[in-house]
């Protein structure tokens, strides 16, 4: 492509993954972000030192950034389920929830995304009414505030288990919620495609007219090899399944389907971490160079 891709899209990067708390002060690691121009996004999770939450939205307020919520560690690092069967524990995960749409309207962001909790086989039918309900109540709540709530789609029996997916499975979910709310959205992650054992092209066709968040990443899906799962691990990391040709298909298919969008770009965020003793910023500008290959190598 001639044009760059910020023209297409707001690229973004999730700012927990790219600089794991375990490695980076909050505060140095936003500030890193916020002031490499090659970024139109971040996307932030919960932050509960007070403080340090309002000297991050201090920066964001500062640079232009379009500001993204996930709310995936509310709910992974607790193990809480917003379709859990037994109602007590969808509606813990339905309050740390509407905390999250809370904290992202003081942070600036104008949304939420989430995920399904893990399902057992015997209930599906049961959990799958039980995540309507949790995201109906959320985007009712969401609506006043002119916020958006996005379900993000994961593996269904490798890594994380969830409800959603596969896609067409989160395609019925999304029809469903559709009916009845217009700020409801899919997120789809490249780094899931291969969990899912999908292809770019039948997961964007799938679900085309309820997408409305990218993220891309790898995974290595091969069994009994380091970063299984859902890890997130760097373009070209050994055994894994995305690098630069796949990210270069991804392109084409976003194009072909109509998600290069000049006027209101797309959040197109990278979701990819160190791993073990890797260097976050390193790692960064690894991701930056398969982004720009596969983007040069795409026609025009």
């Amino acid at each position: 492509m001639k044009d760059p891709i910020q023209k297409y899209f707001q690229v973004g990067t999730i700012q927990w993954m790219s600089h794991p708390p375990v490695q980076y002060d909050i505060l140095d690691s936003v500030k890193r972000i916020a002031c490499d121009e090659y970024f139109g996004a971040i996307e932030l999770t919960q932050i509960t030192d007070e403080e340090k939450r309002r000297q991050v939205k201090k920066m964001l307020e500062q640079s232009h950034l379009t500001v993204c919520y996930g709310a995936q560690p509310r709910l992974l690092g607790p193990k809480l389920n917003p379709n859990d069967i037994d109602e007590e524990g969808r509606k813990a995960a339905e309050k740390t929830l509407i905390e999250a749409i809370d904290e992202a309207e003081y942070m600036g962001a104008k949304g939420i995304a989430f995920l399904a909790g893990k399902w057992e086989a015997a209930t599906k039918d049961q959990a799958y009414e039980q995540l309507l309900k949790t995201t109906r109540n959320l985007c009712d709540y969401a609506a006043p505030k002119g916020m958006i709530v996005e379900l993000e789609v994961f593996d269904f029996d490798m890594d994380k288990a969830a409800l959603m997916g596969p896609a067409p499975y989160a395609a019925r979910f999304a029809a469903d919620m559709r009916m009845s709310h217009n700020n409801f959205g899919l997120m789809v992650d490249l780094s899931h495609f291969p969990t899912t054992y999908e292809t770019s092209k039948f997961v964007i066709q799938t679900l085309r007219p309820y997408i409305t968040h990218f993220h891309i990443g790898n995974a290595v899906v091969k069994k009994d090899c380091e970063a299984y799962g859902d890890q997130h691990p760097r373009f070209g990391y050994p055994n894994s399944a995305n690098d630069v040709e796949e990210l270069r298909d991804f392109f084409t298919v976003l194009k072909e389907e109509g998600f290069f969008n000049s006027k209101n770009p797309y959040v197109l965020s990278f979701e990819v971490k160190p791993w073990a003793d890797e260097d976050g910023d390193i790692i960064l500008a690894n991701t930056k160079r398969v982004i720009n290959r596969a983007w040069a190598l795409l026609e025009d």
